[in-house]
């Protein structure tokens, strides 16, 4: 069955999945694979902003102790702050702020998380907590200007639901941290933006219970955050995980349920923010790199934002050492590139993304057709996964009748269409697959590296394609777990009246016509329908 797309958009395209993206910890940005990374991510896809943990952790070394003429005092030293926050302005990307974790000279117990361990007990003294929040924001305001830094979200914490993350998931105790911090935030600027609680999936009654909390305080609050996974427990094996997957369409679901359960509340309306999401919540699971993955998320990118403000995925790059410095170029991390810049299946999904016009033409389970400004009309197309991993779609075909440019209210239009088509599958676009035939070499030599830069690029073609009262019949085949980009716009043909083909190699004009096919096939100006006939 064909798809009739319609003419008129019915709405736009909200840009609330490149809002944010994830990070490793602050203090990696520092390091020059870092830097790359990131430059090559906002030069392709361009998000907004970037949030990662560990600011006032000891790698950052914000809150400095000491003792002078018998007093206790504190240096605070923002060297390697600036440093990061420097070059992600020169990036045009912005931190969202995460307060968090705690210096361990300020903290009130010796419990850690992490390879790196940042310590997740509350203050001993929250006087000095809201000192070194203070401080801190102020410096931001200082360095920065505050017309800049009021348009960087901070966020209190992270995932105090976890007792890994806040010492006993003691609610009460983060209540008293939310409120503290975001006071202190205030008395810096009142314009300033702070939020939480950030909590992870499965906690979502902490929602009401902080609502009521703030609203009985009236403690400030400009948005609320939260993380949505879907995977299961963790299977273990050396260096990594398995883990079985809910389907995508469960993430959608975590995404609406903070205004689901804040509409009766004092935080109804207030936007909502998922500061991590992906499929898996480990950095080891292969998942990760693989194609599935990028037709897995598709349909989320094409509908989240039509339910939060933003999420960010976790995270842009392998950069990344939760649970220790990766063992292999490939090893199941969170990254939309691996190390060295390899691109993954998933960072095409987001570079296609990024190519897409803010009008809606149509939406479906397998498909996203938009325009833009200029009558270019593009279709992200995905294939179906299945999450058991016991019936997987090897083919799936996807039949769209597209009007071509802005509608139009009288005069005649195109006659073709340039369409150019990029995709990602199984085979093509997936380094991950191309490493595995390698044997999986954990440090890839520089050719190795550079095949498997290679084998990261989508595969490409183009073809011209007839209009036909101001529409094109475009017939997609998807390979298993593609996902696929075509753009379309009308041909303004600019061939010369004296071009014939037939006279490529020095043929008289009336050469057969096979003769001129043995040449350039008869596809090219001038050169016949061609490419109009093959789908």
């Amino acid at each position: 069955m064909r798809i009739t797309v319609p003419e008129h958009p019915s709405g736009r395209l909200p840009d609330a999945w490149r809002a944010c993206v994830g990070t490793g910890r602050f203090e990696l940005a520092l390091r020059r694979d870092y830097q790359d990374s990131l430059a090559l991510i906002q030069r392709e896809i361009g998000f907004r902003h970037i949030r990662g943990h560990g600011l006032l952790s000891d790698g950052v070394g914000v809150y400095r102790p000491y003792e002078y003429q018998g007093s206790r005092r504190v240096r605070y030293t923002f060297g390697y702050v600036d440093q990061v926050i420097d070059s992600y302005l020169d990036l045009g990307i912005r931190p969202f702020v995460e307060l968090g974790f705690m210096p361990a000279a300020l903290a009130s117990g010796d419990q850690t998380v992490f390879w790196w361990r940042g310590n997740v007990t509350p203050p001993r003294s929250f006087a000095e907590w809201a000192d070194l929040v203070r401080a801190t924001v102020a410096h931001l305001v200082d360095r920065y200007g505050l017309a800049e830094v009021r348009r960087w979200p901070i966020e209190v914490w992270n995932e105090p639901n976890l007792p890994e993350f806040w010492r006993g998931a003691d609610e009460a105790a983060y209540h008293r941290l939310y409120e503290v911090t975001a006071h202190a935030v205030k008395e810096v600027d009142a314009e300033l933006q702070v939020g939480g609680p950030a909590i992870s999936p499965g906690a979502d009654d902490w929602l009401p219970r902080f609502a009521d909390f703030v609203a009985a305080r009236d403690v400030p609050i400009d948005f609320v955050s939260k993380h949505a996974y879907t995977s299961g427990p963790a299977q273990h094996v050396p260096f990594g995980v398995h883990q079985t997957l809910r389907p995508a369409a469960n993430l959608l679901e975590q995404f609406a349920t903070p205004r689901d359960l804040l509409r009766d509340t004092a935080l109804a309306g207030l936007p909502v923010h998922i500061t991590e999401f992906s499929s898996s919540y480990r950095p080891d699971n292969p998942i990760h790199d693989t194609a599935f993955h990028a037709a897995y998320l598709a349909p989320v990118l094409a509908a989240g934002g039509d339910l939060v403000d933003s999420f960010s995925y976790w995270t842009f790059s392998d950069m990344f050492e939760e649970v220790g410095v990766p063992t292999a170029l490939f090893h199941g991390g969170f990254g939309l590139l691996t190390h060295r810049q390899i691109k993954k299946p998933t960072y095409h999904l987001y570079a296609f993304m990024a190519r897409l016009g803010d009008q809606i033409l149509a939406r479906g389970a397998d498909h996203l057709v938009t325009r833009d400004a200029d009558g270019r009309v593009t279709v992200l197309a995905w294939a179906p996964v299945d999450v058991t991993g016991r019936s997987p779609v090897d083919r799936h075909a996807l039949r769209l009748s597209v009007p071509l440019g802005a509608p139009r209210a009288t005069g005649a239009g195109p006659t073709s269409a340039y369409v150019h088509r990029s995709s990602v599958h199984e085979e093509v676009g997936n380094a991950w697959t191309a490493w595995c035939e390698m044997g999986q070499p954990r440090s890839p030599r520089p050719r190795q590296l550079e095949a498997l830069r290679e084998a990261a690029e989508p595969g490409r073609s183009h073809r011209r394609l007839p209009v036909v009262a101001g529409r094109v019949d475009l017939d997609l085949d998807l390979a298993r777990h593609e996902v696929t980009l075509v753009e379309i716009t009308p041909v303004v043909d600019e061939t010369p009246p004296w071009w014939d083909e037939n006279r490529l190699l020095g043929l008289s004009s009336e050469a057969p016509a096979d003769a001129a096919a043995a040449v350039g096939g008869g596809d090219g100006p001038g050169g016949g329908a061609g490419r109009e006939d093959r789908q």
